[in-house]
């Protein structure tokens, strides 16, 4: 994490690097109390955070990130008894909490009779999805204000999530009026969205927590370890892709998208292509940039966001990116592509 002593500006934006002296965080608590927007880092990638129990403050996350409202949001809470008061604990959820929490998981619940949350945070929903960071950053902001954080990630909606507060900056910077600084993110890829209202875990977003963790968790404790994958999940052999209105945030079709058009599966790349190599395919372009060139997933996964952003800002009109295999995290890796690849709204 970076530390600084002092505060810096851009234009009107403040970054307030975090620091022992907890002067950022106790700014970011006043902001989020008057109804404003805060962008924080976590293990994942940097949110935008606003209360998720003011309606007004979440309408504004929608209207600065131009996101459609009927995407639901995740609510973000210091402690596991934080979110069981906001949502309703079954079996799956307890195992789950215990075994990842503080982490980057996201469990979907039923809303308890006196959530606080507000119905626009869930897009109207009877469910709720929560989520314990395990960054320190946003363990601090979150203890102090005491409330929870509705935090999509801090981009234009649709765009690459950011993890660093320069991503931030260059995605959101005239619209914020303060950015805490953690330093780059460690995971890269969002949370993992699991559904934990039925007898059975659903994937609703693959993400830094594997499906294998996930059944081999439950299974230990007794419980159903056959994990599916919601509907909304793109499938790779689908050219016309549909997604039924979603009831967890990273759901949408096209999301996660550069400004470049993305193809995938490249092994070589076209004329004017930014190829964003793994393992063995090198990368090409003016960046050459790869993944990682030993093919682990767990770093291709970290690189994944800020690679993207990288080759984005080229100015190239095509980015092309090697293949990468569907193990471990290669599954949240592909979901990613698959969105960002598809096509526009815009």
């Amino acid at each position: 994490m970076h530390e600084y002593k002092d505060d810096y500006q851009t234009d009107c934006l403040t970054i307030s690097p975090l620091s022992d002296d907890h002067h950022g965080i106790d700014r970011a608590v006043a902001i989020l109390r008057a109804g404003q927007l805060v962008a924080f880092p976590t293990e994942t990638v940097y949110g935008l955070g606003a209360d998720a129990t003011n309606a007004a403050a979440v309408a504004r996350i929608f209207a600065t990130k131009v996101r459609p409202q009927f995407n639901p949001l995740i609510s973000h809470v210091a402690t596991s008894a934080a979110a069981f008061a906001l949502g309703q604990e079954t079996p799956i959820a307890t195992v789950l909490a215990a075994a990842f929490w503080p982490g980057p998981l996201t469990l979907v619940l039923d809303r308890t009779q006196k959530c606080a949350v507000a119905m626009l945070t869930t897009a109207g929903l009877d469910k709720i999805a929560i989520r314990v960071p395990a960054h320190t950053g946003a363990q601090s902001l979150l203890s102090a204000i005491g409330k929870p954080l509705a935090a999509p990630s801090a981009n234009p909606s649709g765009r690459i999530s950011p993890t660093t507060a320069n991503h931030v900056i260059a995605g959101l910077g005239g619209k914020l009026e303060l950015v805490l600084d953690g330093g780059p993110c460690h995971s890269g890829v969002e949370s993992t969205v699991v559904d934990c209202t039925g007898a059975q875990a659903i994937i609703l977003r693959p993400g830094g927590i594997t499906r294998q963790a996930i059944a081999n968790i439950l299974g230990q404790a007794g419980l159903d370890a056959d994990i599916t994958f919601g509907p909304s999940i793109i499938n790779p052999d689908i050219e016309n892709i549909t997604t039924p209105s979603p009831v967890a945030p990273g759901q949408l079709a096209s999301h996660y998208a550069p400004n470049a058009a993305l193809r995938l599966m490249a092994e070589t790349a076209d004329g004017g292509e930014e190829l964003i190599g793994f393992g063995k395919i090198a990368g090409a372009g003016k960046l050459c940039l790869n993944l990682s060139p030993n093919a682990d997933v767990i770093e291709a996964a970290a690189n994944l966001f800020a690679m993207l952003h990288a080759a984005d800002e080229t100015g190239s009109a095509k980015i092309a990116i090697a293949p990468i295999p569907e193990i471990g995290l290669g599954e949240a890796i592909n979901d990613r592509l698959r969105r960002a690849a598809a096509p526009r709204p815009w």
